[in-house]
């Protein structure tokens, strides 16, 4: 019932169906990455290829919605998501598209983005392929057959490195075409804080993940634990870039995110108030963490900008 009115839906409420799917409210968690590796190339010497800038973040983004979708795929079919968890879009859930029509639809993200790659790859060369393989390879099997790493405590670790380190190196390998040692330490902020979007969510779910048989690093450091996890990528991000300023590795106009520093004391003081089990204490910690991610790393951005251009 459910897939014949949506294929008699006007197009406007399937597309809306498709952006409510893909959780396009989470786009800026792949856009800023790649953003700001591309931006850390006006303080770089040699010839630069701005043009390939969108579509490096265009890459980015179809990686995250075929990730996305693929996520609520897996998590649907093993039982994880259910009408009284958190987790997922609730695309499924709630019977608004069929399962078939999400795996394809990730399917077909996946391989835009793959199309994009070898345009980049004509570009930049095996280095370009290497991280597009590993996004690739990354995204699908964060839940996918036969790995599905979040199942297994690493979903944390893994986040940290493809939406941090991953995206930004690409942005600043599709514009210079090659690679520097401060462009990685400079990531490290970026995916501490998408690593603390994942942290709070699997905090969260730590209940509903047990009765699924999931193994999150949530569960596997308990609730005290993982919120220190938490209070640890928020607070790192912010120390890691005063620290990269006291190295002059970085500009001291990236001190610019200290701005975002209220938004982060919200959050944390919601974490570390949360009571063990009750999901309902922390229902909007990860859209919360996504916002506080969103802005620190718009912050970064400028204080990249204006690092290079003051």
């Amino acid at each position: 019932m459910a897939t014949s009115m949506n294929t008699a839906a006007p197009l406007r409420s399937r597309v809306s169906l498709w952006v409510q799917a893909v959780r396009a409210f989470s786009c800026t968690a792949s856009v800023i990455p790649v953003v700001l590796g591309g931006l850390l190339a006006l303080g770089a010497q040699g010839a630069k290829a701005w043009y390939l800038l969108p579509l490096a973040v265009l890459g980015g983004l179809l990686l995250h919605a075929g990730t996305n979708l693929i996520n609520d795929y897996c998590d649907y079919k093993n039982g994880v998501d259910r009408e009284c968890s958190y987790g997922s879009s609730g695309i499924l859930v709630t019977g608004l598209l069929p399962p078939e029509a999400i795996f394809r639809g990730a399917l077909t993200a996946f391989g835009l983005a793959a199309a994009l790659g070898v345009i980049l790859i004509a570009f930049r060369g095996w280095s370009m392929a290497a991280l597009g393989v590993i996004g690739l390879a990354g995204g699908y099997l964060y839940t996918g057959r036969p790995v599905g790493y979040k199942y297994f405590a690493l979903g944390d670790l893994l986040v940290f490195v493809l939406m941090g380190p991953l995206m930004v190196l690409g942005g600043y390998l599709a514009v210079t075409g090659v690679y520097r040692h401060e462009v990685l330490l400079l990531s490290l902020p970026v995916g501490c804080l998408v690593a603390a979007i994942l942290a709070a969510n699997n905090l969260r779910d730590v209940v509903h993940d047990a009765e699924a048989k999931v193994t999150t690093l949530a569960r596997v450091l308990g609730a005290k634990g993982g919120r220190a996890e938490y209070v640890t990528l928020v607070v790192g991000a912010y120390a890691i870039v005063v620290g990269l300023v006291i190295a002059r590795v970085g500009s001291p106009w990236i001190l610019v995110v200290l701005i975002s520093s209220p938004l982060a004391l919200k959050n944390l003081r919601t974490v570390l108030a949360s009571r063990p089990g009750e999901a309902e204490d922390l229902a909007t910690a990860d859209v919360t963490t996504a916002q506080l991610h969103m802005a620190f790393g718009l912050l970064l951005i400028l204080g990249v900008v204006l690092g290079a251009v003051l």
